[in-house]
C-alpha cells in the first residue's frame, strides 16, 4: 500500500551529550580557537595606542627650571649604550628658559611655552676638552616664511659628546650595571662663563635604564678664577623585563641540556639501533638550539667569557655534545651485538650449471676438497658420476648439474622412455622382483613419453 517512509535523522545531526555534558565538533572547536587567537594578538597591539596622549617627557622639567631657576638648559635627548665598544653616546639640546633666555619666535619646544632656542652666541665644552665640542650661533637659524617663526633645525641645535663607559661590572649580564660621569661648561661671545641651570637625559632607551643624577660644580684656572660648570652623573642598568627574559632564556638552555641526559637513559634500554636514532635526532636538535637561545637574549654581549656563559652557555653546549657522542657510540655497540648475535653460515653446493673453462679445474671439484671440508663422504653427484643410483626418494639434487649416468649392460628388462626437447629424460630400472626405480626428475603432466627399447 502506498504511504509515506518517515525522514530519519542522522546520527551526527545532533551534538551527543554524555553525562550531561554536550561533545563540541572539531569544525566548533577549530573556529573558537581562531577567535581567541585574533583577540589575544589585539589586546596586545592596544598597548601601543595611547603613547601620544602622555605628555612629554620633558616638559615638567622645563616648566619647573623656568619658573623656579631660569636659564640654560641641556637636554640629553637620546642615550646610546655600546657595550663591544664600549662607550656611550649622548645626544645634547640646547635650551633656554625663562624670560629673557629664549630667542624670538622659538618657544613651544618639547611643548613647553616657556622654553626654546637660546638668543645668543655659546661654545659648549664636554669634560674640559681644549676645543669647544659644540658651538650655537642663532644667526644661522632659518625663519618658516609662512609663519615668521624660527626652524629648529637639528644639526644647528644638537650636539654629540661620547664618553668611555666603565665596564668593570660587565661580565654580570643581565645585571651589569654601568656608571658615567661628565661635566659640562658653556661660554658667550665674549668668553664669559653662561651658567647650566639643568642637566639631564631621557631615562629609558632601547636596551637600558637610564638614571641621571645633575649638580653645581666649577673649574679653577691658573690664576685662581673660578668657572661655573655643571656635572652629571649616570647610571645604566638593564630593564627588568630584559632581565626576565635573559634569566628566561638561561633556563630553557639548561632544560634542554638535561633533556639530552634522558635521552641517553632512555635509550640505553633499547636493544635496537632504530628507536635510538629518534634520540639523537632530538638530542643533536638540542644541540643546534642553544646557541639560538643564546643569541636571543636581549642585547647579549658577544661569547667574551662573561658569568652567564660561563655557568650556562660553555657548559651547555658540552654537556648536550657528549649525550649525543654517547648516543652515537651507544648505536656502535648495538651494531656490533647484532654482528655478533648472527651466526655465520657456510653453504656449499654440489656444483654449477656452468662448467669451469678448459685448463682451470672448477673450485668445487677441486681435489682438496675432501680435506678442506674434512669429510670423505661422496655427494649424490659423484654417486651419479660412478654409475651408482642412490634411493632418490632421499636424495635432493637442488638443481644441481649431474653427469648422466653409465648405461647398464643392454638387457630385456631395461627400457628407456625420452621426451621431446622441453622436457628433460628420465630412466628406469627393473629389478629381480619386478619393481621399476627411476632416477631423474619428476615430469610434467604435458610431457609426451615414448618409449624405446635397446637391443
Amino acid at each position: 500500500m502506498g504511504g509515506t517512509k518517515p525522514m530519519g535523522r542522522s546520527k551526527n545531526s545532533l551534538p551527543v551529550a554524555s553525562g550531561g555534558i554536550v561533545r563540541i565538533q572539531n569544525t566548533t572547536l577549530l573556529i573558537i580557537a581562531v577567535i581567541f587567537s585574533v583577540c589575544f594578538i589585539l589586546a596586545l597591539s592596544c598597548a601601543f595606542l595611547g603613547d601620544d596622549e602622555d605628555e612629554p617627557y620633558f616638559k615638567s622639567i622645563l616648566d619647573e627650571v623656568a619658573q623656579t631657576n631660569p636659564g640654560l638648559v641641556l637636554l640629553g635627548e637620546n642615550v646610546d649604550v655600546d657595550i663591544d665598544e664600549p662607550s656611550i653616546t649622548i645626544r645634547w639640546s640646547i635650551i633656554g628658559c625663562g624670560d629673557g633666555y629664549v630667542l624670538d619666535g622659538s618657544a613651544g619646544i618639547h611643548e613647553s611655552t616657556s622654553c626654546g632656542l637660546p638668543p645668543e652666541y655659546l661654545q659648549i665644552y664636554v669634560d674640559s676638552s681644549s676645543n669647544p665640542t659644540a658651538i650655537f650661533d642663532p644667526s644661522q637659524l632659518p625663519f618658516a616664511s609662512q609663519t615668521g617663526r624660527r626652524r629648529n633645525i637639528q644639526n644647528l641645535v644638537q650636539f654629540d659628546s661620547d664618553h668611555t663607559l666603565d665596564v668593570h661590572e660587565d661580565r654580570l649580564y643581565p645585571f651589569d650595571t654601568y656608571l658615567l660621569t661628565s661635566t659640562i661648561r658653556a661660554v658667550d661671545s665674549s668668553n664669559a662663563t653662561v651658567p647650566i641651570r639643568k642637566l639631564t637625559t631621557i631615562d629609558q632607551v632601547s636596551s637600558f635604564l637610564v638614571a641621571s643624577t645633575d649638580i653645581d660644580s666649577y673649574e679653577t684656572t691658573s690664576n685662581g678664577t673660578q668657572l661655573a660648570s655643571r656635572d652629571i652623573d649616570l647610571q645604566v642598568q638593564r630593564p627588568g623585563q630584559a632581565r626576565a627574559f635573559a634569566l628566561l632564556f638561561f633556563g630553557l638552555s639548561w632544560m634542554l641540556t638535561h633533556v639530552t641526559f634522558g635521552h641517553v637513559i632512555l635509550a640505553q634500554k633499547h636493544q635496537e639501533v632504530k628507536p635510538i636514532l629518534k634520540h639523537l635526532v632530538c638530542a643533536f636538535a638540542v644541540v643546534l638550539a642553544i646557541p639560538q637561545l643564546r643569541n636571543a637574549m636581549p642585547d647579549a654581549p658577544g661569547y667574551d667569557g662573561i658569568l652567564i656563559d660561563c655557568i650556562g652557555f660553555f657548559p651547555q653546549m658540552i654537556l648536550s655534545t657528549f649525550s649525543v657522542l654517547a648516543l652515537l657510540l651507544l648505536i656502535m655497540l648495538r651494531e656490533f651485538d647484532a654482528m655478533n648475535d648472527k651466526p655465520l653460515v657456510i653453504g656449499f653446493k654440489a656444483a654449477h650449471s656452468t662448467v669451469a673453462p678448459a685448463g682451470k679445474q672448477s673450485p668445487f671439484n677441486s681435489p682438496l676438497k675432501p680435506l678442506i671440508l674434512n669429510t670423505k663422504k661422496r655427494s649424490s653427484s659423484d654417486s651419479f658420476e660412478r654409475g651408482e643410483f642412490p634411493d632418490c626418494e632421499k636424495c635432493e639434487l637442488d638443481g644441481g648439474y649431474t653427469f648422466p649416468p653409465r648405461s647398464p649392460a643392454p638387457s630385456s628388462s631395461t627400457t628407456t622412455h625420452h621426451r621431446g626437447r622441453s622436457s628433460r629424460s628420465i630412466s628406469s630400472t627393473t629389478t629381480f622382483g619386478g619393481r621399476t626405480r627411476m632416477h631423474g626428475y619428476h615430469l610434467s603432466k604435458s610431457s609426451s613419453l615414448r618409449t624405446v627399447t635397446e637391443r
